[in-house]
């Protein structure tokens, strides 16, 4: 029978999945948060490598959403998930090494320059048309992997899937739009979160319990969050400020409580 703890795990694991379902990232910013301050799970590190089980089952799960509307540039996003699980796995074992008050004073502080910088990108198209092949992979192999490797350490060092900076990543990287890097990151937020997880439950940091069911309610928010999202790539800049007013509210909320 479920307690309340089991069900503030389900509750939350359907908002976390409803975000990641909208913007394809985000969704360990909050369920970090969500698991210590909601949840009630005690150590910062365990809520992190149970977080991290449960976003990258609930990305997975966005991942095939977004794959059936062909919103995935898949050569790019392996390439990138590639390169992004060599760098998780270092900065998760340097995370694990640092105190997780400082850990969330520079997290939040990263949220608010990504969404400044989310904020202020031109409305325009993006080439749908990019791919990764022979004639590209000279131009695009470099980016990939560089850009995947430097994101892959932060999300690992902070304990995140790292979506809010992949997306921009594969922009920067690619120049695709970003409804195609909205989805091509849930690849590497799967890979990224996987990666993490991993080296907490080797370390005993992951109550798994929790991770399941918040991984059913993660299944639950990502069925709502992929038809909004839908109605919303249409406007392509409303979901520019969705995702960058998401990011930039929950950075400035985690700083404004490490200062007071």
């Amino acid at each position: 029978m479920l307690d309340l703890q089991d069900l503030l795990s389900v509750l939350s694991g359907t908002f976390v999945g409803f975000t990641l379902g909208l913007v394809g990232g985000g969704g360990s910013i909050l369920a970090v948060p969500l698991m210590i301050y909601v949840v009630g799970v005690p150590s910062t590190h365990a809520a992190i490598g149970t977080s991290a089980v449960a976003v990258a089952a609930s990305a997975a799960a966005s991942l095939f959403g977004h794959a059936r509307a062909l919103h995935v540039k898949w050569r790019c996003a392996a390439v990138f998930a590639l390169a992004g699980m060599i760098g998780a796995a270092a900065g998760a074992a340097l995370g694990k090494m640092v105190d997780g008050s400082h850990l969330l004073v520079l997290f939040g502080a990263l949220m608010l320059v990504v969404g400044a910088l989310m904020l202020g990108r031109r409305a325009g198209g993006g080439n749908p048309e990019v791919r990764l092949d022979r004639a590209s992979a000279s131009r695009l192999l470099p980016l990939l992997g560089g850009l995947g490797l430097a994101v892959g350490g932060l999300a690992g060092f902070f304990g995140i899937g790292g979506g809010f900076l992949i997306v921009p990543g594969l922009i920067a990287a690619t120049g695709m739009p970003l409804v195609n890097a909205i989805g091509s990151s849930l690849v590497s937020v799967t890979a990224l979160g996987a990666t993490t997880a991993a080296s907490y439950g080797i370390s005993g940091l992951v109550d798994w319990r929790l991770a399941a069911l918040f991984v059913l309610g993660g299944a639950l928010g990502v069925i709502a969050g992929l038809a909004l999202g839908r109605a919303l790539s249409r406007y392509k800049r409303a979901l520019s400020l969705v995702f960058a007013g998401i990011v930039i509210s929950v950075g400035g909320y985690i700083v404004a409580s490490a200062l007071v």
